[in-house]
């Protein structure tokens, strides 16, 4: 049994409408409930930390570099530097780390 490809198009479309929409539609008022209102501002946060952290581990040769280089992020935004501050060092030390790792033989 071949399958239509706009078939299956056309299904994630509506459901991709039906998502976006039937919040606008359904809630008028606006939310009064502080733990609805907590949850819907963290849901970004969460979404890009789901979907970020597997690629930080699996996007390096060895998981060991890619743990240093998350680590030193972490510490640089937790310090309050700058993006591109914490993203330039993060991607020195994994690149140094890897090499240390190539040259050690660890790799």
């Amino acid at each position: 049994m071949k399958a239509n490809i706009y078939i299956y198009i056309i299904v994630m479309a509506v459901v991709t409408y039906l998502i976006r929409m039937l919040p606008l539609t359904l809630i008028r008022k606006k939310i009064k409930n502080q733990f609805i209102c907590s949850f819907l501002y963290y849901v970004p946060y969460a979404t890009l930390a789901a979907m970020t952290f597997p690629a930080i581990l699996y996007s390096t040769s060895t998981p060991y570099s890619a743990i240093l280089g998350f680590a030193s992020a972490l510490l640089l935004s937790y310090k309050g530097k700058s993006l591109i501050t914490v993203a330039c060092v993060a991607c020195g030390v994994v690149f140094v780390s890897e090499l240390i790792f190539k040259a050690c033989g660890l790799m």
